[in-house]
């Protein structure tokens, strides 16, 4: 039977490299699916991964219906015989039950890849539908690092290196973003997520003269 697969995680855990795996395979043995994305870091109409790879997809904004699409896409005579969907977390509620009426309606299998929280630690309205819906949820096992060495289970967005916890839901940013006003995002443990501590100011706190260590007097020899 054909079923909705939700495939999530932080940044850096290798989701998009994973959706061009399953994309590869399913491929090579002679099948033929569609790959929708949104913001991939590559551009619009792209879905790349962070090692470089990177093919080509359908941007789906707000408006797009992916029921509508894929029915005149198979009515037209085109095949279609799976469907990836990589950074669901920025699709609407409305499209998750799309893909999931693709999954029921169409007997088609569809692949989402998504971060299931933003930096505010709050679910994504698009990723907390796929929780709901999905027949199955896979956290994937390549854990992605905080500075600290620690397991990242947090997204952070950053200016100038330091976290913030507001702002809009969806921002495109850097993942190096440590220049002065440069929105960028950051992998962190939840210790250091919720004392806001990111890589540039773990590396500030080490320099300050506060925490430096003090040359101790040299005692005269008697």
């Amino acid at each position: 039977m054909s079923e909705l697969v939700f495939f999530s995680g932080t940044m850096d855990c290798g989701k998009s490299t994973l959706a061009l795996q399953i994309e590869h395979n399913r491929s090579a043995r002679g099948l033929q699916g569609m790959i929708f994305t949104r913001n991939d870091r590559a551009g619009q109409g792209k879905l790349s991964s962070r090692l470089g790879l990177v093919t080509d997809a359908v941007e789906a904004p707000d408006a797009f219906d992916f029921y509508a699409y894929l029915v005149d896409r198979l009515s037209s005579g085109l095949r279609c015989d799976y469907v990836i969907a990589d950074e669901a977390q920025f699709f609407t509620p409305a499209q998750i039950d799309q893909l999931a009426r693709v999954v029921d309606d169409l007997e088609l299998d569809v692949f989402a890849f998504g971060i299931t929280t933003d930096f505010r630690s709050k679910l994504f309205p698009g990723s907390q539908r796929l929780v709901e819906l999905a027949d199955r949820v896979e956290v994937l096992q390549v854990e992605a690092l905080c500075w600290c060495g620690a397991r990242a289970t947090h997204n952070a967005r950053t200016v100038g290196g330091r976290m913030v916890v507001e702002g809009a839901q969806v921002v495109v940013g850097d993942v190096n973003g440590y220049d002065e006003d440069v929105v960028g995002y950051e992998v962190l443990c939840r210790r250091h997520h919720r004392r806001r501590m990111t890589a540039a100011s773990a590396r500030a706190a080490v320099l300050s003269p506060d925490v430096l260590p003090v040359d101790q007097p040299v005692t005269p020899a008697p």
